[in-house]
């Protein structure tokens, strides 16, 4: 499942890195290229809204390996398509195969190891995540410098295949098991005085995060004016800044949980105003997105914990809900810096990203302020 998840991640975000050859060759600008995002992540905010009540009493392991078997088929989609209809069809496909998977992703974890390992568990699938930014993004760049970016779309395929391969030889069945009716609905969640805040927060932070990564290339060729292999190491620093952050991300959660949840997005904004005003010079450049890297990519380890946290009874219901707030976010945020980038240039967009940052940091203060209400009602009302 790790691998899966490192082929998804990996799939959703090759995009990224390969925005000015994808524009060139279909003949669009790339704000309409850095689109491909937007679908994906649209299509998979439908797929988890609605895959836990949908599926019934299907194995966990078949839906698994029918999101799997998207994924594989979405990349010669991709990387054959003749116009941009085809490939924005390959990019639906795979979005139903993000949404579905990352649903059953927590849900399958508690029913995989024992209660005390889940937390391992999750590190270990956003490890995938983590692995996939390091060289998703850099091999994307640098494959579609020698063989194109239809080259290194292709290249996910005998992964994903690999993935279906020993998920179908490995997964135990995982029947459904026995729920009440109407447990499967995601919307009643936000009923839970905790939820509302903490996932507005989620929303608001990938949605100033990809408002600003996913245009990247262009700023990097633009403003630093980087050839291809300076592209390619810088993309690498970002990744293994966040495989790095992924690591230590537990030690700083234990000490301060809400403390880093609200830090994060404040250094990303810092970062984002500084890009605008420093972004020319490659080792201003370097540096910045490597810390941008170290931070962001470790965020979601504090999230999927912060949701384990809150809703530890209701998993399948409330990773649909994480998975289709972040996917909406991304979508959302790929939209609006591609029509920002196109308008009125990189400024715009990062200035954007960074007053979207500074509010979800205030969102997340408030759910950390929710949870210590909600834990001081509880302990008067027992004493």
């Amino acid at each position: 499942m790790t691998l899966c998840a490192f082929a998804l991640v990996a799939s959703e975000f090759m995009p990224v890195s390969l925005l000015t050859p994808v524009a060139a060759d279909l003949q669009i600008s790339e704000g309409l290229a850095g689109q491909a995002i937007s679908v994906s992540g649209a299509f998979a905010v439908l797929t988890s809204l609605f895959i836990s009540a949908l599926a019934g009493k299907a194995s966990r392991k078949s839906l698994l390996l029918g999101m799997t078997g998207l994924m594989f088929l979405s990349a010669p989609i991709i990387a054959l398509a003749p116009n941009y209809a085809t490939y924005m069809a390959g990019r639906v496909l795979l979005g139903v195969a993000i949404g579905g998977f990352w649903s059953m992703s927590a849900a399958s974890a508690m029913r995989l190891v024992p209660a005390e390992k889940v937390p391992k568990a999750l590190a270990i699938f956003n490890g995938g995540n983590a692995l996939a930014t390091v060289v998703a993004a850099p091999l994307g760049s640098y494959l579609g410098s020698v063989i194109g970016w239809r080259g290194a779309f292709l290249c996910l395929a005998p992964i994903a295949l690999l993935a279906f391969v020993w998920q179908w030889m490995s997964l135990p069945s995982m029947k459904a098991e026995e729920r009440t009716a109407g447990s499967g609905n995601v919307f009643k969640l936000l009923s839970n005085p905790l939820v509302a805040p903490g996932m507005a927060a989620v929303s608001v932070f990938f949605m100033g995060q990809f408002a600003l990564f996913t245009y990247l290339r262009p700023f990097l060729e633009a403003v630093t004016r980087v050839d291809v292999p300076t592209l390619s190491i810088i993309l690498l620093t970002m990744g293994v800044g966040g495989f790095i952050g992924t690591i230590l991300i537990g030690a700083f959660l234990k000490r301060s949980f809400y403390g880093t949840l609200v830090a994060i997005p404040l250094l990303m904004a810092v970062i984002a105003v500084t890009l605008i005003a420093f972004g020319s010079s490659v080792s201003v450049a370097v540096a910045l997105l490597g810390l941008w890297g170290l931070v962001a990519t470790a965020a979601p380890v504090g999230w999927w914990s912060w949701l384990a946290r809150t809703l530890p009874d209701n998993a399948e219901a409330g990773g649909g809900l994480m998975v289709a707030v972040v996917q909406l976010a991304i979508g959302l945020g790929s939209i609006v810096g591609g029509l920002l980038f196109d308008m009125s240039g990189y400024q715009s967009t990062f200035f954007v990203s960074a007053v979207l940052l500074l509010f979800s940091a205030f969102l997340a203060f408030m759910a950390s302020r929710a949870e210590r209400i909600r834990n001081a009602f509880h302990f008067s009302t027992i004493k």
